[in-house]
């Protein structure tokens, strides 16, 4: 800290020598990061942060935090955070300049099958049928088992605190229970849990206790994944599915595993990118995107000009093309990672873009129209005081997942079956146009989770990050990335720069920040441009020397960074 104070006061002696005539001290960036020099969290929620903040005050390094935090965001975040979920992971050693990833993303039962989940035109979204098997108790354990160095019971203590005791319910939290009353007054156990007798939901700044959840959670913590998967709470799970109309089986449990995979990466400019690799496909499309981008100088275009919009916008629906049809659980799918994140193919993708827009239908044979993963996924960033470091995301799919509360357990469960593509019938009739992402038993949806890492041309550490917002969350790591390597951005204007979003087919979406003539441009360019909802929420963490800064995304509401 001392050393942090002499360098700021230098800062300020140097600006003042070389503005004399100012009186007042004014500053670059817009916004501002949270420094530290020792460790630093972020996440989307300000007891999970604290929670994360003290685990490293006591000596736990990155992975304690983030079992911590991961468990913390089930009782405090539970539109996103969960016991019922999956995701995915990624773990730097520092000693060993290694980086490990788990996928925990959730699987399919293995009596499922396609027709059981279409709906006319539509997949079918809530309740006990799209429950897939939750993995996110197997990832965050294994990670604890392999990595972590406090006590499992230490580091669940503050959660199970958190769901005994109770927390004050804030605005958002009331905000979001309003909003998911579609899935959540369905299930008796969540309108129990959440709402009222008159099927209001909980009052702001009411005390919220979950004794059920401290129950699970304290039982987690003396017996692990073994009471999850093979135990009583798998009982729990399986038979709150079966007498639902679910397919869980106490088999389906019994089976799951978190699963090491290798992390996939790119050079981007000098910088060494690494993502999570299938199923974790977001990976792939955030490094085919820069890949593309690569080939283009974005610097000399100029930040958010209509020229690197186009050019975003049209990597970015190659990208997505190439999903459409290539990305899939790699234990059941050859996903073609080395030619996807081939130099060669990204020179031969970013010669097809043009001045204009390309036309719908024009961008591979791929379609995702019909394929959206909900934005209520949740993101951490953590690193201690060794420099070790983990990226972690993991979601329930939609907002409260299925709207479905174990009841037993007070747990939501997730609603990630609607996330396969769903071959069915006869005819052959088809929802998602995607074999690679076709349903089988015990297969693992794709998911456009991305936690990344990022060094420097000096091969240190630079960047910990990730994001929610479904099938946006690449392209808003693209452009955070991008901010910051190609058009020198601050750490903390980089992440709430306004962003743009494009899939492989409709319009370019905007979130506000952009001019009208930036927009015009984009019309005349062909492109359709629509005003858009905030993108994502970035929790990151950013290293430059001795000093970390830890960035909250200010998009969603309680997001915070704290650090030594």
């Amino acid at each position: 800290m001392k050393k942090l104070l002499l360098t700021f006061t230098y800062l300020v002696f140097v600006a003042a020598l070389s503005s004399r005539t100012q009186t007042t001290l004014d500053y670059q960036s817009k916004s501002h990061p949270v420094i530290g020099q020792d460790f630093m969290v972020v996440s989307q929620n300000t007891h999970a942060t604290e929670v994360g903040y003290e685990i490293l005050k006591k000596g736990g390094n990155a992975v304690d935090a983030s079992v911590a935090v991961g468990f913390t965001l089930a009782v405090t975040l539970p539109r996103a955070g969960n016991l019922g979920g999956g995701g995915f992971i990624l773990i730097y050693d520092k000693d060993t300049d290694k980086i490990s990833s788990i996928d925990y993303r959730s699987a399919a039962p293995k009596n499922a099958t396609s027709e059981m989940y279409v709906d006319g035109d539509s997949v079918k979204r809530f309740g006990h049928l799209v429950n897939a098997v939750p993995g996110s108790v197997a990832g965050l354990l294994k990670a604890h088992e392999d990595f972590g160095s406090l006590p499992l019971s230490t580091l669940l203590q503050p959660a199970i605190d958190l769901a005994k005791d109770g927390f004050e319910v804030t605005y958002d939290l009331n905000y979001v229970l309003e909003w998911g009353k579609e899935s959540m007054l369905a299930n008796q156990a969540s309108k129990d849990k959440f709402y009222s007798s008159s099927q209001e939901p909980l009052k702001v700044k009411s005390n919220f206790k979950q004794p059920k959840l401290a129950k699970t959670l304290f039982k987690i913590s003396k017996q692990g994944t073994e009471i999850f998967y093979k135990g009583e709470i798998a009982e729990w799970i399986s038979e709150e599915s079966l007498s639902n109309g679910g397919l869980i089986t106490l088999d389906d449990m019994a089976s799951y595993k978190a699963k090491y995979r290798e992390p996939i990466e790119i050079d981007y400019r000098g910088y060494r990118i690494v993502s999570m690799g299938p199923a974790a496909s977001g990976g792939l499309v955030l490094l085919q995107t820069l890949n593309i981008l690569e080939n283009f100088n974005l610097k000399e275009a100029g930040h958010n000009s209509a020229e690197t919009v186009h050019l975003l916008s049209e990597a970015m629906q190659r990208a997505f093309a190439d999903r459409a049809v290539f990305h899939g659980d790699p234990d059941y799918y050859d996903v073609p990672i080395e030619k996807s994140l081939s130099k060669e193919y990204a020179k031969e993708r970013a010669q097809t873009i043009g001045e204009l827009r390309t036309k719908d239908g024009e961008i591979f044979a791929g379609n995702l129209k019909n394929y959206d993963e909900s934005p209520d996924t949740t993101h951490y960033s953590i690193i201690d005081s060794e420099g070790n470091a983990v990226s972690n995301t993991y979601t329930l799919g939609s907002s409260f997942g299925s709207g479905v509360t174990v009841k037993k357990g007070g747990f939501l469960m997730n609603n990630q079956m609607r996330n396969f593509s769903h071959f069915y019938g006869q005819e052959g009739k088809e929802y998602g146009n995607s074999e690679a992402n076709r349903l089988e038993p015990g297969k693992r949806m794709i998911s456009t989770q991305t936690p990344t890492l990022v060094f420097d041309p000096d091969g240190r550490l630079m960047m910990i990050l990730g994001s929610p917002g479904g099938g946006r969350i690449p392209n808003i790591l693209t452009q955070v990335i991008s901010n910051i390597i190609d058009h020198e951005m601050s750490f903390s204007e980089a992440v709430m720069a306004p962003r743009i979003n494009q899939r492989l087919e409709g319009k370019l979406q905007l979130e506000t920040g952009f001019s009208p003539d930036t927009i015009n441009l984009l019309k005349a360019r062909n492109h359709q441009p629509e005003n858009s909802m905030t993108m994502g929420s970035v929790q990151a963490v950013f290293l430059e020397g001795d000093t970390l800064y830890g960035v909250a995304d200010t998009r969603r509401p309680g997001a915070m960074a704290k650090g030594d």
